[in-house]
This record gives C-alpha cells, sequence and structure tokens, in this order.
C-alpha cells in the first residue's frame, strides 16, 4: 500500500494546464514536501499525465489524483501511464478514481457496475490493485473499494461518514477523507465563504444522498447549506479548529486527512494557509 502519512493536501489549483503556471506549481509541490505532508491530492478531474510534474518536482512525497473520472480517461490507457509512473516513482502514486454525477457526464449510467468494469480492465492490463483507491461514499463502492482496491478517499463527508466507512472497509484498508478548512475565526464570513464553494455540490445527488444518509434533510441544501450542514463538513475558525476536525476523522477511523483549504480563489494554491497548518499539525 502507498504510505500517504497522516495529513495531505487536496488542491484543484494543482490540476492547471496553463504554461505560465507551471513553475508555480512545481515550487508549491516541492514545499508541501519540505513542510512535511504526507501527499499532494490532485483536484478537478486529474488524469495521470498531471501528477508527473509534481513527481518530478519532489522527492518523497506521494501524489493521488482526488479523483480520476472514470467516464474521461480509457481504462487501458491508464494502467499503461499508472504503471510508468509507478515505475519511474515507486511508492509514490496513489490512483484516485470516481465515477463522478448525473449531469456532468453525457453517458453516465450505473455508477457501481461501470467502477466495476473499469477495474476489470485496469486488472487486464496489469494496474497495481494496491496503488488505487475509490471515491467511495455509499456501502456498495465502499465495499467494491474493500475488494478490490488499497482503500477509500471519501469526499464531502463528516467523521461520522468516516466511523461507518471504516466499518465497511475493515482495519486494513487506507481511509482517506478530504476535510474542507476554512481558516476565518468570524462566523458569518466563514460560513460564506464555505457556502460559495458548496452551492455547487449541493445540486449532485450522490453528494446529497451521502447526506442525507447521515441525518440531514433536503432544507439543510438550501442556498449553499444550513449552518448545521457546513459546520458540519468544514472545519473553519482557527487552526486548533481544524487540529480538533483533523482528530475526529482519526478518532473515527481515518488514516489520512486530505486538507482542502477554501478561500475566494478556488484554483488558487493557498500556500500562506498551508504553512500556518503545517506548523499547527505538528507534521513533522
Amino acid at each position: 500500500m502507498v504510505d500517504v502519512g497522516r495529513v495531505g493536501i487536496w488542491s484543484i489549483g494543482f490540476r492547471n494546464d496553463d504554461p505560465s503556471a507551471a513553475n508555480e506549481i512545481r515550487d508549491a509541490a516541492a514545499e508541501l514536501e519540505e513542510l512535511g505532508y504526507g501527499a499532494i491530492w490532485l483536484g478537478g478531474s486529474p488524469g495521470v499525465h498531471h501528477a508527473v510534474p509534481l513527481l518530478e518536482a519532489t522527492s518523497r512525497i506521494v501524489v493521488a489524483t482526488g479523483i480520476l473520472n472514470i467516464w474521461e480517461y480509457d481504462a487501458a490507457d491508464v494502467a499503461d501511464r499508472q504503471k510508468a509512473v509507478s515505475a519511474a516513482y515507486p511508492g509514490r502514486f496513489l490512483l484516485g478514481l470516481g465515477a463522478s454525477h448525473p449531469g456532468l457526464v453525457k453517458a453516465y449510467d450505473k455508477p457501481y457496475s461501470a467502477m466495476t468494469r473499469y477495474l476489470d480492465g485496469l486488472d487486464t492490463a496489469g494496474a497495481p490493485s494496491a496503488e488505487r483507491v475509490l471515491a467511495a461514499l455509499g456501502p456498495r463502492m465502499l465495499e467494491l473499494a474493500r475488494d478490490r482496491t488499497a482503500g477509500a478517499h471519501p469526499y464531502l463527508v463528516t467523521p461520522e461518514h468516516t466511523e461507518r466507512a471504516r466499518q465497511v472497509l475493515g482495519p486494513d484498508r487506507l481511509l482517506a477523507p478530504e476535510v474542507k478548512v476554512v481558516l476565518d475565526t468570524d462566523p458569518e464570513r466563514a460560513r460564506a465563504t464555505a457556502r460559495q464553494h458548496l452551492g455547487f455540490y449541493m445540486k449532485l445527488p450522490n453528494y446529497t444522498n451521502n447526506l442525507l444518509r447521515l441525518g440531514f434533510t433536503e432544507d439543510d441544501f438550501a442556498d449553499g447549506g444550513s449552518d448545521r450542514l457546513v459546520d458540519a463538513v468544514v472545519a473553519w475558525g482557527d487552526v486548533e479548529a481544524v487540529r480538533r476536525r483533523v482528530d475526529a476523522h482519526r478518532d473515527a477511523g481515518a488514516d489520512h486527512a486530505a486538507l482542502q483549504v477554501l478561500t475566494d480563489d478556488r484554483s488558487g494554491l493557498p500556500r500562506a494557509q498551508w504553512r500556518e497548518l503545517a506548523t499547527a499539525l505538528d507534521l513533522r
């Protein structure tokens, strides 16, 4: 199993094809490694190739796709690329896979069956199952993650979900939930930043159905999320509030927390906040 450490950074900002951003992306990746983070999670439906510049710029940190959309990338090609990257950077690449959402994919149909077929394709092509995880939320997808991958990388979840996921995965599979963070102690401003980000997800049934299973209601999804929902899925406040949320996930069974710092610039690289968190979380 790939060792992602205790805490990583999840960011859509690393999935940027603009050549003018290449140097900053490499510098940011190198700094995250120096700060002691265990993994970089590439948001924004990345391909395997998006991990290569970050791996080239670093020597230890794991780079993971968080997540690769199975509807966008051919399984045989992904397998070939994964094998090549894993050979070049042993133990440093983790393939995170997800089935996306209705409305975002034209040919979307039966995500569990589609994921099963995709995993079959990866296996046939010889891709290592111990170096992949699934963006699993519900029980069936978590069982699939347990049986055919190294574990799960759930997105937009609470510590309660982490506890349920651990029960399904068992003790030996990686559980690496994404954890949203707003470093702002002003409640109104922090929740406004969170809602600016959450509004998009409140329209996606895979996420809302999972939140309903956790006890939230349709009323909680309006206007970017109720205070109750925002407070449950976003760790806002000072660094100690973030530490408490990370500890809550770990106490519930998480091996790793992939922190996504939310700011007004969703595609940016909030390096100052990453530095602040690294100091507070004692990553070294």
